[in-house]
């Protein structure tokens, strides 16, 4: 029996999503894997803000607009999704964006291009920091804003991956839809639902377990880490979880033990690397179906649900919305890697 719905209490959003976004059938790839296996498209939330990030800062940012500021801060990887997402949803806003990227050699910052040419275009400042300075991101990140404070800007601080208490409403608000998705498939609602997504920073996984207990969807949340290991996710979601649940006063049960579910063991050679069977599974699905995954995310994700399913078909039940957050401008620095296995 499905959960009973409970009233929302949504905080203001600014729409930039063009959602709702469609869900579709992977019919070659269900029959090698021997399930109904389907794709809800959030890669088609647009074209620069494409991916999932922009359903959390439409929240994040409407606090931002809230708060009267006019340069946002925020912070990820050189290829982030999410830094690209905010750097168009600000210059969209009439905000400036700051982003704080890391790279081994900062003096040498990686090769303009993907994720980084869009930031540039849309007007980013970026401050290149080291792997070993990014684990002490928030002393930058305050830094930066009393630098920018002096300055006589306005700056409001998006943490990474806008995966905050906020920034899971994203998350929360596409549950309904997902709700709506499942009901509109040839078995609908009769049969319990697994949605396999990317974990990598936990805003959308908290955002999936705490929407589906909100609108009342009898759905399975799975997430793949693609960085880190199972019990960073577990407390970092656990967090996001609690703090949204507190911060909002959302009438729900929540357990770390019970209600979160990271498979781990599909990093491979570490955040934002490739294996060649990794790319090869990417190249297969993009032949088969049309559908073009990303290296650093949704590819790891797919092939370690593909890995799962191949040991044990019905590892995940036998209906799976696969959630794809994105991130296809993550492929290009990667060209040089696929060159020879397309040949």
């Amino acid at each position: 029996m499905a959960p009973k719905a409970t009233p929302i209490p949504f905080p203001p959003r600014v729409p930039m999503a063009r959602i709702p976004t469609p869900v579709e059938p992977l019919k070659r790839m269900s029959e090698k894997l021997g399930v109904d296996l389907y794709v809800k498209r959030d890669d088609l939330t647009g074209v620069e803000l494409t991916g999932n990030k922009v359903r959390k800062l439409e929240f994040v940012l409407a606090e931002a607009l809230q708060q009267k500021a006019d340069v946002v801060l925020t912070c990820g990887g050189a290829q982030s999704n999410h830094s690209r997402a905010t750097a168009v949803a600000a210059a969209k806003l009439g905000m400036r964006s700051r982003l704080i990227l890391r790279t081994p050699d900062p003096f040498n910052p990686p090769a303009l291009e993907g994720n980084l040419l869009l930031d540039r275009l849309a007007g980013s400042d970026i401050l290149w920091i080291t792997p070993e300075q990014y684990k002490r991101r928030d002393e930058i990140f305050a830094r930066e804003a009393a630098r920018l404070r002096r300055a006589g800007a306005n700056p409001y601080v998006i943490p990474e991956g806008a995966s905050n208490a906020l920034g899971a409403w994203g998350y929360i608000y596409a549950a309904a839809e997902l709700k709506q998705d499942i009901q509109k498939l040839p078995r609908g609602s009769s049969r319990r639902t697994t949605i396999i997504h990317a974990a990598g920073s936990g805003g959308t996984t908290a955002g999936l377990i705490l929407g589906t207990k909100l609108v009342g969807l009898n759905a399975r949340i799975v997430g793949l880490n693609v960085c880190d290991d199972r019990d960073y996710f577990i407390k970092a979601i656990g967090k996001i979880c609690e703090d949204c649940i507190s911060r909002y006063g959302l009438n729900v049960s929540f357990s770390r033990e019970s209600d979160i579910e990271i498979v781990d063991g599909y990093v491979g050679l570490g955040y934002a690397l490739s294996r060649p069977e990794e790319l090869s599974l990417l190249m297969e699905v993009a032949a088969t179906e049309g559908l073009f995954l990303d290296p650093v995310y949704t590819g790891k994700a797919f092939f370690g649900m593909a890995q799962e399913l191949r040991r044990d078909a019905r590892v995940f039940g036998d209906q799976i919305i696969f959630l794809h957050t994105g991130g296809i401008f993550g492929l290009l620095p990667k060209a040089n890697q696929l060159a020879p296995l397309l040949r």
